[in-house]
């Protein structure tokens, strides 16, 4: 094994750095330790780096090999270069090289490779110390690119570099594109540096009123109450038309992804595009961005534009641009007060491979969507790989009556098996069983949890299913791990479909970033809704409209009486717990408080509000039907048209419906027979909620299901008796039509240079507007519009409607893998729809009137008129009107005006997580409140609980009598839990007490 470089010492102000790429480094590092040499002068060290590195290796390898004795290792070094070289310039110093006119009025401007004055100096060279020589090093690729820079670092930016990360990246996002030596002076740099020492709120409030407020909107300012709480912190890069950049942040967010957890937040930069500037953005993505002293390279992108319709998406192309983010890294930094790290002069297809041999694969586009996993927001399991075991069992592919395997279209073979593999009961009990809150907390609140309840995670009931991605030795995995009782303590057996990247045998088993990260887990399903595929499927496979009306009508009445029936209040309530206004309705109703309390109503207002837009969008609550994580038999007894269904107690017999988003298809729905499975306890015990296809045969009803698979996706389940007696089911889904496979681009046989080219023009392609799979849906949902509304008397345009409808759906599932297929996805013309059904909202000149059911639905709820009256008088509960000490109204006061300040200003902000923030104010005033962060967990005197609590609801409802009811909210977010409990108890009476009770109970009940 190759000894590490040792590491260089810090040098001072006024000595120059001068690092080699890592290959060089550990041959420096060899001859000294085995030839008994000293370090190798700075003068040499320089000689090295404007040879390059393979000259470098070619001399050192020559003096490694020799035989002779060694009196100068610097002078045999210089020797050898200069007999190699005989025109290298080996003076000390150089000529300053100037600064190209800037084309940019950014101060963050990408370095070029001539110059990187631009970026860190003076313009007023009177006014600045220098560091004679600056190296910058461009380890973009396979081979370190190194130049000798005769450039300068201003003082302000050498003394602010020793500040804390986060503290220098506020000064340099607060000063947005403006240049850091005109707006910052020594002394003022000085300033700065002498506040390093000072908490986070203290120094941004501080840098915001020298700077900030200056050259920031106001609604860019970033503030914090819990700078130090251990939440991510997300540092960003905005580019611009033009190539220059300014920074933001950083920002505070509740989750994390792998990359994050194996680099440390302040060594990652998400970048983002705001315009489509190509040449300009292929600089920066080639040369890398400096922030300081580091520089932060491209590492990996992804794809996060939200699905939205064709028109917003041509509006607000702006905001498509930034939706696609790069996400860079730093490899290395020029700072004297900054220690190496893992990535420190390492090259860029190292650095991906510390998280998996990603250079094994055999595209262009596997290779980034592979790659853009560790992207993933997910909890990781505290797990000792040394303790575990990792084996690869087979997959179990389609096979016809003679006992041959079934090849797909791609000559790959069909699995039933696909994505889905095992975990041993003592690893599947690590996960956390509130998952969705453990998601969402800070890692060290995790580990602090996990801590307290390990003895009570032994007895506790692990989840059925797990969607994970596992990082290991170099192999990165993707998929279900479904819980094997059968399976050795410390045990994971993965198959073959979920390896997305295999180990490259040929590399030395290195350090890597090994990791179990939990995507998601098999939970109890909730309240279920159609939509409008499903409604369209079901209406074809013969479901009379008749059904969905009846549906739609209880749903409006519902609605109607949710300010007057406290039933349909509080099912409603439940069925949004999710939010804040349905969680709180929810606790209010449970409470006994009346429906017509004015917070109350306007939380009810909202919750209909929200219910009637979805009714509108034909999103209508059906009953006895599930969404279930799906997984392949593990006892091998299911034939092909039987399922194993689990639900809350356990597993379900009879008839069921069952289908997968987004299929389109006529046959994407199919009857089945959910059957007991006695074998199925011996390997998942007493887990639940999950749906189980058999392996059998040549036939799979989940592929048939728009090519299905067990990798993490959701099946719908339907016992509903009246969509089974109705339901005809149809011949299920194959490919008719296919789009020809693009050229494929072998990463293998690209240099390094020329990989992280096609990686970028990759980035460039995802960047563009593609509508290809919006426009064949929305083709798709027309024609099938149509088709819904002929008479057998019109055959022959149903027919040529059915043709259209079977290509729209390949083109849409060709559209879905794209990404991964590098398949180039075009709705031919003939096959666009140029009107479209009203209940659409494609606008008055491109819509007409559809008669079909979902436009009955649409026209019933926009009709809809609810007869109840949002009260709009504050009034007062006569339970809270008590005495209480003056004091504690005084003090309310107080902290009340100060919020709504704090509030104002978070909500006027731009930054993504402004509802986090929002949320951690709230905290910090039942913080103030209870002592603790709710009233369960406080110690505090409950009387003086109760007596704060009416303070807040009086100062509250005061102010909110003259600005409106929405100001109540206050009261309730903060002291909800001690006035639902005040007024249940007054309520209940001496002889009664009252009960609680769960939310999901009280959702299965209501439902």
């Amino acid at each position: 094994m190759d000894a590490s470089p040792s590491p260089a010492p810090s040098p001072s102000r006024n000595e120059e750095i001068v690092r080699l790429p890592e290959a060089v480094e550990r041959c420096i590092k060899r001859i000294r330790d085995e030839k008994n040499q000293p370090p190798l002068a700075k003068s040499a060290r320089k000689m090295l780096l404007q040879i390059g590195e393979q000259s470098s290796l070619r001399i050192l390898s020559t003096i490694l090999s020799s035989n002779k004795p060694i009196y100068s290792f610097t002078g045999f070094v210089s020797h050898l270069v200069k007999k190699d070289n005989p025109n290298l310039l080996t003076t000390h110093s150089s000529p300053r090289l100037s600064s190209p006119p800037s084309t940019s009025t950014s101060p963050h401007a990408p370095l070029r490779l001539k110059s990187i004055r631009s970026q860190l100096s003076f313009e007023d060279e009177t006014q600045e110390k220098t560091s004679p020589c600056v190296r910058s090093q461009l380890s973009l690729t396979g081979q370190h690119r190194e130049i000798e820079h005769s450039a300068t670092i201003s003082q302000q930016l050498m003394v602010l570099s020793k500040l804390e990360y986060r503290k220098l990246f506020l000064v340099l996002s607060y000063i947005r594109r403006q240049k850091l030596e005109a707006v910052i002076t020594p002394d003022g740099a000085r300033d700065i540096s002498s506040m390093k020492g000072i908490p986070m709120d203290v120094f941004e409030n501080e840098i915001w009123n020298q700077y900030g407020q200056r050259f920031c909107d106001k609604a860019d300012r970033i503030q914090y109450l819990d700078w130090d709480s251990g939440k991510t912190h997300i540092y960003y890069c905005h580019v611009c038309q033009d190539g220059g950049y300014y920074f933001k942040g950083p920002i505070l967010n509740n989750t994390r992804t792998h990359l994050q957890r194996s680099l440390g937040d302040d060594n990652i930069l998400i970048v983002k595009f705001l315009e489509d500037g190509a040449s300009l953005t292929g600089n920066i993505v080639k040369e890398g961005i400096h922030v300081g002293l580091r520089r932060y390279q491209f590492f990996v992108f992804k794809d996060e534009r939200i699905k939205v319709k064709k028109k917003q998406m041509e509006k607000e192309k702006k905001a498509i641009y930034s939706a696609v983010k790069c996400y860079f890294v730093r490899i290395d930094s020029i700072s004297p007060y900054e220690e190496d790290y893992v990535l420190s002069r390492k090259t860029i297809s190292e650095a991906r491979r510390l998280f998996m041999h990603i250079h094994t694969l055999s595209t262009i586009e596997k290779y980034m969507a592979r790659f853009a996993l560790i992207l993933s927001k997910t909890i990781k399991l505290d797990l000792n790989f040394a303790a575990v075991t990792i084996e690869r069992i087979e997959d179990i592919p389609f096979q016809d009556e003679n006992g041959s395997i079934v090849y797909d279209e791609d000559g790959k073979p069909i699995l039933h098996t696909d994505g889905t593999g095992y975990i041993s009961e003592d690893l599947a009990k690590k996960c956390p069983k509130d998952f969705t809150t453990a998601k969402y907390i800070t890692n060290n609140n995790f580990e602090i949890t996990c801590h307290k309840r390990e003895a009570e995670e032994r007895n506790k009931e692990p989840p059925l299913l797990m969607q994970c991605r596992l990082f290991h030795d170099g192999v990165a995995v993707k998929g279900t791990l479904l819980i094997n009782k059968k399976l050795k303590p410390g045990t994971i057996q993965v198959r073959p479909s979920m390896i997305k990247v295999d180990k490259d045998p040929t590399l030395p088993n290195n350090e890597t970033f090994n990791s179990l990260e939990i995507v998601a887990i098999s939970h109890r399903p909730g309240r279920n809704n159609l939509s409008k595929y499903l409604i369209s499927l079901l209406s074809y496979g013969g479901v009379p409209r008749q059904f969905f009306l009846d549906l739609l009508t209880n749903a409006l009445d519902e609605t109607r009486h949710v300010f007057s029936n406290k039933r349909a209040a509080l099912r409603v309530a439940s069925n949004n717990d999710g939010l804040d206004f349905g969680f709180m309705a929810q606790r209010m109703i449970s409470s006994v408080i009346p429906l017509n309390e004015p917070y109350l109503q306007l939380c009810l207002s909202n919750l209909e509000s929200g219910e009637r837009t979805k009714l509108k969008e034909a999103r209508i609550p059906v009953g006895d039907s599930f969404y279930l994580m799906g997984t392949a038999d593990p006892t091998g007894l299911l034939n092909n048209d039987e399922v194993c269904v689990i639900l809350a107690n356990g597993q379900v017999s009879g008839k069921v419906l069952v289908y997968r988003n987004p299929g389109m298809h006529f046959g994407d729905i199919h009857i089945m027979e959910a059957v007991y499975v006695n074998e199925m306890e011996a390997f998942i015990g007493d887990a639940k909620y999950g749906i189980f296809f058999s392996t059998k045969g040549c036939q799979s009803a989940a592929y048939e299901m728009a090519t299905g698979d067990f990798d993490g996706d959701m099946y719908w389940v339907s016992r509903n008796t009246e969509l089974l007696k109705y339901f005809k089911s149809n011949e299920p889904w194959s490919r008719v039509y296919s789009i020809p496979d693009s050229e494929k681009r072998n990463p293998q046989k690209l240099s390094d240079l020329e990989l992280e080219h096609e990686l970028f023009q990759l980035l460039l392609q995802a960047r563009r507007p593609s509508f290809g799979m919006s426009t064949a849906a929305d083709s798709w949902l027309t024609f099938m519009d149509r088709l819904l509304t002929l008479g057998d008397d019109r055959a022959t345009e149903k027919d040529s409607l059915k043709r259209k409808i079977i290509q729209l759906i390949d083109i849409y599932y060709d559209a879905l893998d794209a990404p991964k297929s590098g398949k180039k996805v075009e709705v031919p013309n003939e096959l666009r729809a140029e009107m479209f059904p009203h209940h659409m909202e494609k606008g008055i000149d491109f819509s007409y009137h559809s008669a079909s059911i979902l436009g009955q639905i649409y026209d019933r709820v926009k009709a809809f008129k609810n007869e109840s009256e949002l009260t709009k008088e504050i009034w007062k509960l006569p339970c809270f009107d008590t005495p209480i000490p003056e004091t504690y109204i005084t003090d309310w006061k107080d902290r009340y005006e100060n919020y709504r300040k704090e509030m104002t200003q978070i909500l006027q902000s731009s930054y993504e997580s402004k509802n986090d923030a929002a949320a951690d104010l709230i905290k910090k005033y039942k913080q103030l409140l209870y002592d603790a962060p709710d009233m369960e967990e406080s110690a505090k005197d409950t009387e003086v609980i109760y007596k704060e609590a009416i303070a807040i609801y009086h100062v509250t409802y005061d102010y909110a009598t003259s600005h409106g009811v929405e100001k109540c909210s206050f009261a309730w977010r903060v002291a909800g839990s001690a006035l639902c409990n005040l007024y249940a108890w007054s309520f209940a009476g001496p002889r009664r007490k009252p009960l609680t009770i769960s939310q999901s109970v009280l959702r299965e009940l209501l439902n």
